[in-house]
């Protein structure tokens, strides 16, 4: 049987270079953007809401499922593991979402929440919560790296290297027409769309060859302290936010919906473990009363309309809590660094 690479041309395979499999790769990060364009020399993917999953199985078989900042995720996604050593080939690098889905078939990072802060194996199999793992690129397999192959052969190689069964998912693609797509997410409650440069290489880091084309204003922030709640409220009444600038870390406003009560308890219990007496943020006085200030470890995703002229969020609503990104990255998404055009 003849090697996936087969499945490239002669211009592609040139491209793919004899090399050991890495123990790590930086894992490519799309640009936000909100011109929204049609282009022939791109493809366009609809952009999931879950967690970034990098798969390395390695030689033996064994996998190991990675978050973009380096955590280990096998006991949170135990049938995601068991899935690729059985379907995936043996000594290759997967890019994928995990995910799991809604009611209406949307898919919902705060259903996956379950999932993201399981204990165990057991605790994460046992939350009723299915998953599925939407693999979309292949960088390294069959001893050689791909990062300078075209996506549309990345893709070749990775449709015909996978053994196509759920909770494994080939993420499709549309060409060209990103204008009608984005129009059609939106419409069906999607986070947006990714758009891809159809030949671009595969860059270790945020590049504008990916644009994410978004349906609402969302990204992750950082909690720096908390309200008291109010009436019968419990827990706490809203979370104080930021995100990081020339290492300091800019006030963003204050989140006080999108929670339910199982979520005010446990994260008021996380957030009172980590109080200080000092605010973490670099304005001189936060204007709100009755706080509490907490040392800048723990990420959440936060979902608004807009930004107003003075950096603070407009109808901000809690979506979930995030594991997979470390503090001190988190920026504001249009002031975030591209490696690489």
């Amino acid at each position: 049987m003849g090697s996936v690479l087969d499945r490239l041309s002669d211009e592609e395979r040139g491209k793919a270079a004899d090399a050991e499999m890495p123990d790590w790769v930086d894992p490519m990060l799309a640009k936000l953007t909100h011109t929204h364009f049609s282009d022939p020399d791109w493809i366009f993917e609809r952009k999931l809401d879950g967690v970034r999953a990098i798969a390395y199985v390695r030689d033996d078989g064994s996998v190991r499922l990675m978050s973009r900042n380096r955590n280990l995720m096998n006991e949170r996604y135990p049938e995601i593991e068991e899935a690729l050593e059985r379907r995936a080939p043996a000594g290759c690098i997967l890019d994928g979402e995990i995910v799991t889905f809604d009611e209406h078939g949307v898919t919902s990072f705060q259903k996956l929440q379950a999932r993201m802060h399981a204990s165990s194996r057991q605790a994460a199999l046992s939350s009723g919560v299915e998953v599925y793992c939407y693999l979309f690129d292949c960088m390294y397999i069959d001893g050689h790296d791909l990062s300078r192959v075209g996506l549309r052969g990345r893709k070749k190689v990775l449709r015909e290297a996978v053994e196509w069964e759920d909770p494994l998912r080939l993420t499709e693609h549309r060409n060209e027409d990103g204008e009608a797509f984005l129009r059609e997410a939106c419409e069906s409650n999607w986070e947006g769309l990714i758009a891809k440069k159809a030949e671009h290489r595969y860059v270790h880091g945020r590049s504008s060859g990916w644009l994410k084309f978004k349906c609402v204003q969302r990204q992750e922030f950082v909690i720096g302290g908390f309200t008291e709640p109010e009436g019968e409220r419990i827990g706490f009444g809203a979370l104080l936010i930021g995100f990081y600038r020339d290492g300091h870390l800019v006030y963003a406003g204050k989140v006080g919906t999108g929670y339910d009560d199982k979520t005010l308890r446990t994260l008021h219990e996380r957030l009172s473990g980590i109080e200080r007496d000092a605010s973490p943020f670099d304005v001189e006085e936060v204007p709100d009363r009755d706080v509490h200030f907490v040392d800048p470890e723990l990420v959440c995703e936060v979902e608004f309309t807009e930004w107003t002229s003075g950096e603070r969020l407009r109808h901000p609503s809690f979506i979930g809590l995030r594991t997979d990104k470390d503090p001190e990255d988190v920026r504001r998404e249009a002031e975030e660094q591209v490696v690489e055009s």
